[in-house]
């Protein structure tokens, strides 16, 4: 006998296994389910809406979509036809995404966000900030935590290549649906300029563009987020702490003096600004000697405790050095690959060491103790 074909709610099931890649939600839940039938023979037929005509995960859709029905008994074959939404059914998208609220406010800057957000800052350029916030998001995204990247460093944006993104963020309606990779959503202003064109904006221009990413962007629930600044205390660090006062700030430096002296300034910037300093991440700390294991200093030692301790003086609150990461020659080849040192080789000393400043940062879960209520005693 031939076995029972699926029930159509057989069908919905699991298709609600399927996840959009660029939403993060069930396809049965954002309305991309059009039709879902089988004949007689055990062909299923599913059609699915895609949110824009060239959508550039149609193929991985497809792939999901096939995989999903073929292992529901009866089913010999499955065809997946697409189709694209209406503006009407986008616009619904954006609504049930984001609700009737014309306006577009900045989610992490919500009195109620639970959203964890820290500015990964540096005092000069060719410390590794770069290569430690992509190593920090792959390792807080393999934890199973909800993790986006900003690439914030408008004018030096290398976020998209260290992490491997290849395809540009898809928009639906005024929403920003950004890209993933490993596991984390993605920003960078290189997913909208032509080749290796350089960005030459003012101030102004720059605030804007963050405002966008952080508003316009299609985030979801997030646990964590990571801002990816420009090094140096210009605009974009004024304007971070302007649209989400509650990011902390992340210092990243190397242990010789010059990098000391120039990532306290970077940190001192909470002084004004009135916001925290999660820690500081001492990067090139040292490189273990090929022969006998042995560090070497090769930038010097002790700046990044140096750093966390002038800090700590300066606010008045304990300002921890969170880790010292040694020099891998593995770890800046997998900035230029797109494959990150941790998920490559996550027993180097290198991944440890980022591993353990992924779990100080992230090792209390989140929750509302702490945040003010906003709650007053009843006039009399």
């Amino acid at each position: 006998m031939s076995a029972a074909l699926p029930t159509p709610d057989e069908l919905t099931a699991a298709l609600s296994t399927v996840i959009d890649p660029e939403i993060r939600r069930p396809l049965t839940e954002i309305g991309m389910v059009k039709s879902a039938e089988v004949d007689a023979d055990g062909t299923a037929r599913i059609a699915i809406y895609l949110t824009v005509s060239g959508c550039p995960m149609k193929d991985t859709l497809t792939r999901d979509v096939t995989a999903a029905v073929s292992k529901l008994p009866g089913v010999t074959r499955v065809q997946v036809d697409l189709d694209v939404m209406s503006a009407e059914q986008r616009q619904k998208l954006q609504t049930l995404l984001r609700g009737d609220n014309p306006t577009r406010d900045i989610p992490f800057a919500m009195p109620g966000s639970l959203t964890r957000v820290f500015a990964v800052a540096s005092g000069k350029g060719g410390v590794g900030k770069s290569s430690v916030t992509v190593n920090l998001a792959v390792a807080m995204a393999a934890k199973g935590l909800s993790v986006g990247v900003l690439d914030a460093d408008i004018y030096g944006f290398s976020i998209p290549r260290m992490l491997g993104v290849e395809h540009r963020p898809t928009q639906v309606e005024q929403m920003i649906m950004p890209p993933s990779a490993y596991g984390v959503k993605v920003i960078s202003i290189g997913m909208f300029t032509q080749d290796n064109t350089p960005v030459v904006w003012r101030g102004p221009m720059l605030h804007r563009a963050l405002q966008q990413f952080l508003a316009d962007v299609y985030w979801g629930d997030l646990d964590v987020l990571l801002m990816d600044l420009p090094p140096g205390t210009g605009d974009i660090a004024i304007s971070v702490s302007q649209l989400v006062p509650s990011a902390e700030i992340l210092v990243v430096t190397t242990p010789q003096l010059a990098a000391q002296e120039v990532a306290e300034r970077a940190g001192s910037i909470a002084l004004q600004t009135h916001q925290r300093i999660a820690g500081v991440v001492e990067n090139m700390s040292y490189l273990p000697c090929p022969h006998c294991g042995d560090r070497i200093d090769v930038f010097g030692s002790g700046g990044g405790q140096a750093v966390a301790e002038s800090l700590s003086r300066s606010l008045g609150a304990s300002v921890p050095l969170l880790g010292q990461v040694p020099i891998d020659v593995r770890l800046r080849e997998g900035g230029d690959s797109g494959r990150p040192l941790i998920l490559s080789d996550p027993d180097a000393a290198a991944s440890k060491e980022l591993l353990s400043v992924a779990e100080a940062l992230t090792g209390k879960p989140r929750g509302l103790a702490g945040m003010s209520l906003g709650l007053a005693p009843a006039g009399r």
